[in-house]
């Protein structure tokens, strides 16, 4: 992939209002086994970096006292706002700002959540620049879906989203190296991030998996949100070909489930909590 790409505004442009319909969830016991495994009760601060839409700062919310989420994008917390008075939801704040211009003066925090974010940025300085935000004993948690395949596989009630297909569909409006914003995909820091997260300080990590319990079920609309929730297909990627490529997305999966439902297998919930040395 070509080098010197570097993060722009446009990475996930007009994704925003896509994204949590698209998205597959977290487990639904993600906040429980987090709760137990840091004993959050309700006080102390979290730190949301690369929140999105706001997807785990508003799962979270309740076991702090104030939650802060910070993402780059505008859209994106435009949307979170929404989602946060929809919900009732009170104690939260959205800070515009890559996460590499961080503290920001925003003082300090019990736990740091990255939920599939990590990657984006430059690591090794945003993982020093987190430790000195944290409390001491306080957490850095990474959150993503777990990538191996489950041992348990569950029935699916309808049939798989045709991928390859729509990867071909999008490699052939978008050609077939993936884009990200106005270049092509290369993350802010290759390598292992145990290794950059332990060189900065951290103790661990400890891991725990929340389980998938549902199948997870959706209908056309969801599946073209969740193409255009990448930030390789965003809907300004297509330029003036968008109405058409939405033609033949649709299309496609209406070929694919004449019904409009299809299924996945669920993906558990992987957590990696990191620790800042002290109380």
């Amino acid at each position: 992939m070509p080098e010197g790409w570097e993060w722009d505004e446009t990475l996930f442009q007009g994704s925003a209002r896509y994204y949590v319909q698209g998205r597959p969830p977290y487990a639904p016991g993600l906040a429980d086994q987090l709760a137990e495994a840091l004993s959050l009760d309700g006080t102390g601060r979290l730190l949301d970096v690369g929140c999105g839409p706001g997807v785990v700062t508003l799962t979270l919310a309740h076991l702090f006292a104030e939650g802060i989420g910070v993402d780059p994008d505008a859209g994106m917390l435009a949307e979170a706002k929404r989602r946060a008075e929809v919900a009732g939801i009170t104690n939260v704040q959205w800070v515009q700002a890559r996460a590499e211009a961080l503290p920001l003066d925003l003082g300090t925090f019990r736990m740091a959540s990255f939920a599939q974010s990590f990657h984006w940025m430059d690591q090794r300085r945003v993982a020093a620049i987190v430790l000195s935000m944290l409390e001491p004993g306080g957490a850095l948690v990474h959150i993503s879906d777990v990538k191996t395949p489950r041992q348990d596989v569950m029935v699916l009630p309808f049939p798989l989203p045709p991928y390859t297909e729509i990867q071909q569909l999008v490699e052939r409006y978008l050609g077939a190296v993936r884009r990200a914003g106005q270049g092509f995909l290369q993350y802010g820091t290759p390598g292992d991030e145990a290794t950059v997260l332990s060189e900065a300080g951290f103790l661990g990590p400890e891991r725990i998996v929340a389980p998938a319990t549902e199948p997870f079920v959706r209908d056309i609309d969801d599946v073209v949100a969740w193409v255009y929730s990448r930030s390789g297909s965003a809907p300004h990627l297509f330029g003036d070909r968008r109405e058409q490529f939405e033609t033949d997305l649709r299309q496609l999966l209406h070929a694919a489930a004449p019904d409009g439902q299809f299924a996945d297998q669920p993906a558990d919930t992987e957590v990696f909590i990191w620790r800042k040395p002290g109380a």
